[in-house]
């Protein structure tokens, strides 16, 4: 018994850090080697984390970049049952956990009613340490990493819900640390009981993809508001303000919560709207009050979601209350009162439109960009809203965040919600829609399938891209035919470098910014853009010349610059412009040409080569009439590659024609290499055309219960048909391809004057 105890009295201090996403609701802490050995405990033995609470948790080694460092790992559930934050120091000792005889669980989530058999609960957290009073949450199917095989079969239960649920463990028998064994009786309470708080509604373990951005913002607000005396002693008044600007649905919203839930200050919200009032002298009251509170309850932040809609730029409002609220905010953060404690946090996806009084140190010191997340970023993201969904063995997260280019946080939420809903689409019909209740056999063998995935996939489109008509391209190589050199050319430059690039990186050079693929009309070139899109899985964007063009002053340019802006934000994209000719003509060809499309050539030049690099980003440009096109965007570094798609041979014609063909019922005695052979210089559009003739004869031949599509079809067809290339254009386009290099490299340097145009200067003589 005295060995017992002292065993127990052997504590040590170690810092708090984040545990790796995946490892988010599994119970578990991370210490080092050097721990384990001093509280004289092995892995998946059970240790109590004391900080303001005492938490208990199954101890692992900690992660392989940790070793030799005085930290434990906590996923934000445990830190919220400690109470402690990243960065603070807890007591960690060993303790005997006794097998509990019941446990009784309730959802942590007011608006939450849950049912369900309590066989899953037991399996869920089979083992788990608990305390009463501590949240915990199912966790899942994800893997925890690095963990000995016999610990591992402690972590392998089942999920059966379709997201994370947070439950409060609200007694135990006996008391104390306790954990569920086969004896066990578990109960779960239908209806939410008082949590502790509500510290664990948001942690930094629900938000993905924002590592270096937490950072940021952790030693702009937790610093300050944790420790002010560090401000003090260094003579400097703490931050004021942080300004959140990205796109919709980033996250800025939850990363807020999240830092006012990890600091553990009063967190009060203002969404925009709500803040104006009626009366005069209204808004600017309500926006004092927040402030007043926020200064009693301080540490505080105060939250300004789509803070462009309360402070707009004066100077573009006409209402005074608008302006009087403006002014009201800024004396409130840097005016009479000084402020102590308090942090102002605003979210806008419009930077642009904020008064820019506020956008000043001693306001909002810092602004910090929450981007589009990365592919690293969208798995951590993915991984968060799967976390307790029931995966078959098929899905691979890895290729899920591969392929949601462009997705933002919201649009993987979504994302895992269709999925979901096309896994209950799946069972519907096994289920009796008048019982109350769905059969305990049905939910247990519930899963969502790498195919729920893709059907979710074709519902679901980056945010980013709602305003753009997106056209998700449905056709591959396989559909391409009789351009074998222009294929492999768009292959070389287009799929290799935004499927591997970091061979690009290792010798030193950039891939190609745009192409230009020009030839005769019907040729295939928009089919070898959609091909190039898909197989490279990269978003694409089709635009008509005409969509781009508008008769007010300055539209067309704002229109060509929001195109690239969108662009490279759901990049790798693949923006595609037909008939480019109509939308960069050459410049100075004419005396009546209009002045906006020299506007117009200039921005598309700027976006393609200007300061702003192009990441991922591809422009192909399709004409038939190449030698109209503005010779400044075919130089390198612009349009880097100029491909001829030109009149398929012969094998090119065979294959064209299978493709066409492919679902055609074809009698015996069509020959589609002798139907080629009689096809010179036709293109895929004049090849589609004889097939379908030949289709429409078969039917004009026997009628609506045609079976076959005979030879003599196709010779009745060929004889409709003529190819809309002749030997001139061909020749014609031939000559072409030499002289558009030499037109891109001898652009003249002062516009396209003649001889004779610009008089020389003479001096003036004086009198």
């Amino acid at each position: 018994m005295a060995q017992a105890k002292a065993k127990q009295d052997n504590t040590v201090k170690l810092q708090v850090a984040a545990a790796r996403q995946e490892e988010s609701g599994h119970g578990i802490a991370r210490v080092p080697k050097s721990t384990l050995a001093r509280l004289g405990v092995t892995e998946g033995d059970v240790i109590e984390i004391v900080g303001k609470r005492s938490t208990p948790a199954r101890v692992l080694l900690a992660y392989p970049e940790d070793e030799g460092l005085e930290v434990i790992r906590l996923d934000g559930l445990q830190r919220a049952n400690a109470d402690v934050g990243s960065g603070d120091h807890v007591e960690v000792r060993s303790v005997e956990s006794r097998p509990a005889t019941r446990v009784v669980f309730a959802p942590a989530q007011r608006e939450m009613r849950l049912q369900g058999p309590a066989e899953a609960l037991r399996r869920n957290f089979f083992e788990r340490p608990l305390l009463a009073g501590d949240l915990v949450a199912t966790a899942g199917q994800q893997q925890v990493r690095d963990m000995p095989p016999q610990v591992a079969r402690m972590f392998n239960a089942p999920a059966y819900a379709l997201t994370q649920i947070r439950l409060m463990v609200v007694a135990t028998t006996p008391k104390g640390i306790v954990h569920i064994d086969e004896n066990t009786e578990v109960e779960l309470r239908e209806e939410y009981e008082e949590a502790r708080d509500s510290r664990a509604d948001v942690n930094y373990d629900d938000v993905g993809g924002m590592g270096d951005t937490i950072r940021q913002l952790r030693e702009m607000v937790e610093l300050p508001l944790r420790y002010p005396e560090l401000f003090t002693r260094l003579g400097v008044d703490p931050p004021k303000g942080v300004l959140l600007h990205g796109p919709p649905g980033t996250g800025k919203t939850r990363l807020a919560r999240a830092v006012a839930n990890e600091s553990d200050a009063h967190f009060i919200t203002i969404n925009g709207p709500e803040i104006m009032g009626s009366a005069y002298g209204e808004s600017e009251r309500r926006l004092r009050e927040v402030f007043e509170d926020a200064a009693a309850n301080a540490p505080s932040i105060i939250f300004i979601d789509e803070i462009d809609s309360i402070a707009p730029k004066r100077s573009n409002v006409q209402g005074e209350a608008e302006k009087r609220l403006v002014a009201q905010l800024l004396t409130l953060m840097d005016g009479l009162h000084a402020r102590s404690n308090v942090v102002v946090i605003a979210a806008t996806n419009r930077p642009d439109a904020i008064d820019e009084a506020l956008r000043r140190p001693g306001r909002f010191d810092r602004e910090i960009i929450v981007g589009v997340p990365d592919e690293k970023g969208r798995r951590e993201i993915i991984g968060i809203h799967t976390r307790g969904m029931p995966l078959a063995k098929d899905v691979d997260l890895d290729e899920l965040s591969r392929t949601s280019h462009g997705f933002v946080g919201a649009d993987l939420a979504a994302l895992a919600r269709e999925a979901a809903i096309e896994a209950v689409r799946r069972i519907m019909p096994q289920l009796d829609l008048e019982a109350q209740t769905i059969p305990p056999e049905v939910l247990e063998n519930l899963s969502v399938t790498r195919n729920d995935f893709v059907e979710a996939l074709k519902r679901v489109q980056p945010s980013a891209m709602r305003e753009v008509m997106v056209q998700v391209p449905n056709i591959g190589w396989d559909d391409v035919g009789g351009v074998p050199e222009a294929e492999e050319r768009l292959r070389e430059g287009i799929e290799l470098p935004l499927k591997h690039a970091d061979a690009f990186h290792r010798l030193g050079i950039r891939p190609a910014k745009g192409f230009l693929l020009y030839g005769p009309p019907g040729t295939g070139k928009t089919l070898l853009a959609k091909a190039v899109a898909k197989e490279s899985e990269a978003n694409f964007i089709s635009i008509k010349s005409s969509d781009l063009l508008s008769k007010w002053y300055g539209e067309s340019e704002q229109q060509i610059s929001r195109l690239f802006a969108r662009a490279r934000q759901v990049a790798p994209c693949v923006i595609f412009i037909d008939e480019i000719d109509s939308l960069v003509p050459a410049r100075g060809s004419g005396a009546n040409e209009p002045q906006v499309t020299g506007r117009v050539v200039n921005t598309i030049l700027a976006e393609m080569d200007g300061l702003e690099e192009l990441q991922s980003v591809i422009l192909i440009g399709a004409t038939n009439r190449p030698g109209l096109v503005d010779p400044a965007i075919m130089r390198p570094g612009r349009l880097d590659e100029l491909i001829y798609v030109g009149t398929p041979n012969v094998a090119g014609r065979v294959q064209i024609l299978g493709i066409h063909t492919a679902k055609m019922p074809l009698a015996k005695d069509v020959d589609l290499k002798a139907i080629a052979a009689q096809t010179e210089r036709f293109t895929g559009a004049d090849l589609e055309d004889v097939v379908r003739r030949a289709g429409l004869n078969a039917i004009r031949r026997s009628g609506a219960k045609v079976k076959v599509v005979s030879a003599e079809d196709f010779d009745a067809a060929l004889k409709d048909s003529r190819a809309t290339v002749t030997a001139e254009m061909e020749a014609e386009y031939g000559k072409m391809k030499g002289e558009l290099k030499m037109r891109a490299m001898a652009v003249p340097q002062i516009g396209f004057l003649a001889p004779g145009m610009v008089e020389p200067i003479r001096p003036k003589k004086h009198g």
